[in-house]
């Protein structure tokens, strides 16, 4: 069973090793736990529902709530409250897409606001219902998850938008393929939440971002169905397929999407190195993207992510040996892990290990082989669920993240670091700050800063708390040549830095594009778009 105030399955769990608790006391204090509200409590606040009946949509109480919050730390403070303000009137769950449109046309009939749903694992405020005069209808696409055709000559995949990350590779590994889109949220996001937010996945070395990956599909609108057919290649015009990519479900709602699949590797191994300084294993990385060198994906943490990670990793005397044989190799204090992987056939593979090897000594790498990357492997969807391991303990953290060409890329860390390091230092508080580069491109690097800071004294003042160390460190991103999202979308939470970045006229585009589609502003509203 899903938790309805939290992350993933209520069978899953992240233990918080006691040494752990420890470092982050000495850190940042001790823990404040804030008492979290029943289910019970949360059901009998649920208005009644303002939409007439319809055979397609559930009023049910329960199912509202479900469907009411995302996994923003926002969201998550007002399920642990129980105060979730809003809750959308309904949710359908279509099957086709001729219920899809059935559904929109009935939403203009009645008046209602619509919101796509997906896997319900937005950090940026894309599903929350706001309050208004006018009835909600959460849309849910996950019945519409299956493979629906496979092109194996081709290489191309259709399905249904709601089929979520396991569903999409069980069922292409069925055939020896695979898509290789694996977001840290891959166990509940869904592939059309992925094309709707221009995702990215841990191995897009190998296999590309969405925008790589999506070939075409369908897109159902208040003015009527955008198909987008699949070609290897076109010089007609724009890319229409951009207008679906990162639209995040306010020019309409993605009932098709076609993606480029691979076929299985014959290998896939994930190794950790060291590297002495930060200084060198920027250096190290951006050289490894610049050189091609045929990785499926790279992650570079900073010195103190790599001390965060090892304090809380559990085994404390072997990572005091490893600790050890790192510092009499020449990476101790102010070291820098690296996780690679290399996917693909053994000959490959191999080659590919070689010349990262030769690069990364180079610049003073230690290798420590693969039981590291083993255990990033086997935990990378886990850590969403250290949020809830960390709330037991009294702590709150977040994650932000950005991107930027390499010339900035340490600038720019080091401004956001700050700003969340300092930023609630007028209360007397401390805030654990560390950063990895998730993403590496030829010329920049994605950065994916998480932060840890204790609870206020209620909830009010913790969402303050957060609110504060958000903008400052947003600030810090729009005005200093960042991107305001390089993975987790704009939603509401970003709306207000998008016009820095896009321009005057990028977003009359936009405004334009949703007026066309959506002319009586029923899709998402206050999403993308300030409203």
């Amino acid at each position: 069973m899903r938790r309805w105030n939290g992350w993933g399955d209520e069978a899953t769990s992240m233990e918080l090793p006691a040494h752990g608790a420890a470092f982050l006391q000495e850190l940042i204090g001790e823990g404040r736990r804030l008492a979290d509200a029943s289910l019970a409590s949360v059901l009998a606040q649920v208005p009644a529902s303002r939409l007439p009946a319809h055979a397609l949509i559930s009023t049910d109480a329960e199912t509202r709530v479900r469907h009411a919050r995302g996994q923003s730390l926002p969201d998550w403070l007002a399920m642990r409250e129980g105060n979730f303000a809003v809750f959308p009137d309904g949710v359908a769950f279509p099957e086709t897409a001729a219920q899809i449109r059935e559904l929109l046309a009935w939403a203009v009939d009645q008046e209602v606001i619509v919101i796509p749903y997906g896997g319900g694992t937005s950090v940026a405020g894309h599903i929350n219902p706001q309050a208004g005069a006018q009835a909600v209808l959460t849309l849910s696409l996950e019945r519409m998850n299956r493979l629906l055709d496979l092109d194996e000559e081709s290489r191309l995949a259709t399905f249904g938008p709601g089929a979520n990350g396991p569903q999409v590779e069980s069922q292409l590994r069925a055939h020896g393929y695979t898509l290789g889109h694996f977001p840290q949220s891959w166990e509940l996001s869904t592939i059309g939440g992925w094309v709707a937010s221009r995702s990215s996945g841990q191995q897009s070395l190998r296999y590309g971002r969405i925008e790589q990956l999506f070939a075409g599909g369908k897109l159902e609108t208040f003015s009527g169905t955008l198909s987008l057919p699949t070609f290897p290649a076109s010089a007609a015009g724009p890319d229409l397929r951009e207008l679906v990519l990162g639209s995040e479900g306010r020019f309409g709602v993605i009932s098709e999407v076609k993606v480029r699949i691979s076929q299985l590797a014959e290998d896939e191994r994930f190794y950790a190195v060291f590297l002495p300084s930060w200084a060198q294993a920027l250096q190290a990385i951006r050289e490894l993207a610049q050189a091609r060198v045929p990785l499926s994906m790279a992650r570079l943490s900073n010195a103190i992510e790599t001390r965060t990670q090892l304090a809380l990793a559990g085994h404390p005397g072997q990572i005091a040996l490893l600790e050890k044989y790192l510092a009499l190799r020449g990476a101790g204090e102010g070291k820098c892990m690296l996780t690679f992987g290399v996917t693909g056939n053994r000959l490959q593979n191999a080659a590919s290990l070689k010349q990262a090897k030769r690069l990364l000594k180079g610049h003073g790498g230690v290798f420590t082989g693969t039981l590291l990357g083993k255990k990033w492997a086997e935990g990378r969807f886990r850590f969403p669920y250290l949020r809830e391991a960390l709330w037991q303990a009294g702590y709150v953290v977040d994650t932000l993240e950005t991107a930027t060409d390499w010339s900035n890329v340490d600038s720019l860390l080091n401004k956001v670091e700050t700003s969340l390091r300092d930023g609630l230092r007028e209360e007397g508080e401390r805030v654990h700050v560390f950063t990895h580069l998730s993403h590496v491109y030829g010329e920049g690097s994605s950065i994916y800063t998480t932060y840890v800071f204790r609870p206020a004294a209620d909830y009010a003042g913790t969402l303050a708390r957060w609110s504060q160390l958000k903008h400052a460190a947003s600030q810090v991103i729009a005005g200093n040549r960042g991107t305001i999202s390089h993975q987790h979308g704009v939603g509401r939470d970003h709306a207000a830095y998008l016009p820095l970045e896009k321009g005057e006229q990028g977003m009359a585009v936009l405004r334009q594009l949703a007026g066309h589609f959506d002319p009586h502003g029923r899709l998402n509203p206050g999403v993308l778009l300030q409203d």
